[in-house]
């Protein structure tokens, strides 16, 4: 008897371990044929990765759909692990499940990732809307997946009422931050006050929305830092968005010059750089026209404000470095100085005799 249950288990375990390498070795002809040269030019771009993908998929999942098969009339398979209410939940029940939700997963991956993008080309749909999109489609099968998922074990969704019940308590007393979060990233996805792509300001640092995922949102930073805020930040708390609605920004560039200088002069040269910067950049815009704010009468300066209006907040970096340069090199081509803030300093007399004691301290 032993002798018979040994010989079987080696045949099995020889068998899996030869259909495994079969569909490696398969998965790596179909690869290596796929990825040959002048491949290129046969399959789309969209196409040939999402093949990729799937097939990687797939023999993955046919290694185990054939466990599933090759080994369903043994006993260990269908042992019962444990047991919610009347459902004896086995191995084969679990590995059902993990199969459905799974399937699901990488089906939404290939369509977000490889089969939308051209559709989302074809109507020009901007990067958030793009983003809401596919949340809504990932959340959407991901449902469907566990609701087929537990009726297929044999589980009755309306026994679950109970959990739905202790999952409430559970939410008032520790689990509202999430809940508020998870809540918070829906609000953000349909009624969009932000969305991914756009310009904000938070706490005073300049950044772009790089991800909204159900409990926060990732800020990448001009200087390629990743700030995580909670989601509820963005519903609860005062946000700057430079690309909310119009994306036109209006630039300011504060200037002051020395008193006594030419201040028709002034909005002239101002003037001259708005039309320089005009002519070499593609983000000013010809309309509303610059202007020229005479700010008022500052302690060691006279200062001005240059308005121009740009296409994009993403260029307000750019383009006020650059202004800053024209202006510093127009300014000394027509001698208009710059003042820096000066201070005098007056010095009290001494008394001789204090003087005298310093002089003699120091001999």
């Amino acid at each position: 008897m032993l002798s018979f249950m040994g010989n079987s288990l080696t045949r099995d375990i020889l068998i899996t371990a030869l259909v495994i390498f079969g569909l490696y070795l398969l998965r790596f002809m179909i690869k290596l044929w796929l990825t040959g040269k002048g491949e290129e030019e046969r399959y789309p771009k969209a196409i040939k990765p999402a093949f990729l993908s799937f097939l990687n998929w797939t023999t993955v999942y046919a290694i185990l759909l054939f466990v599933l098969f090759y080994f369903s009339d043994t006993k260990w398979m269908f042992q019962q692990l444990f047991s919610i209410g009347s459902v004896e939940i086995s191995l084969f029940l679990i590995l059902i499940a993990l199969f459905i939700i799974t399937l699901a997963n990488r089906l939404s991956k290939i369509f977000t990732s490889f089969l939308m993008p051209p559709l989302y080309d074809r109507y020009s749909l901007d990067t958030g809307l793009q983003f809401t999109f596919n949340r809504i489609f990932h959340y959407t099968l991901m449902v469907i997946a566990v609701v087929i998922s537990l009726t297929t074990v044999g589980l009755d969704l309306s026994a679950l009422t109970v959990f739905a019940g202790v999952l409430g308590v559970g939410i008032g007393f520790g689990m509202q931050n999430i809940a508020n979060n998870f809540i918070s990233g829906l609000i953000i996805l349909f009624e969009r006050p932000i969305k991914v792509g756009d310009r904000v300001i938070i706490n005073d640092i300049i950044g772009d929305v790089e991800k909204i995922n159900m409990r926060a949102t990732i800020i990448r930073t001009l200087d390629n830092e990743r700030i995580i805020m909670p989601n509820s930040y963005f519903i609860e708390e005062q946000v700057v968005n430079h690309s909310y609605g119009d994306s036109k920004l209006r630039l300011v560039v504060p200037i002051g010059v020395a008193y006594g200088s030419d201040v028709e002069l002034v909005r002239t040269l101002l003037l001259t750089v708005a039309d320089q910067e005009k002519e070499q950049s593609m983000y000013v815009l010809e309309t509303p026209e610059p202007f020229v704010n005479f700010f008022g009468f500052g302690d060691s300066s006279l200062d001005f404000q240059l308005f121009i209006w740009i296409s994009s907040p993403k260029a307000v970096v750019e383009t006020k470095s650059n202004l800053n340069f024209r202006l510093n090199r127009i300014f000394e081509e027509n001698g208009v100085e710059i003042p820096f803030p000066q201070r005098d300093l007056h010095v009290r007399s001494l008394d001789e005799s204090i003087i005298e004691q310093l002089k003699n301290k120091s001999l």
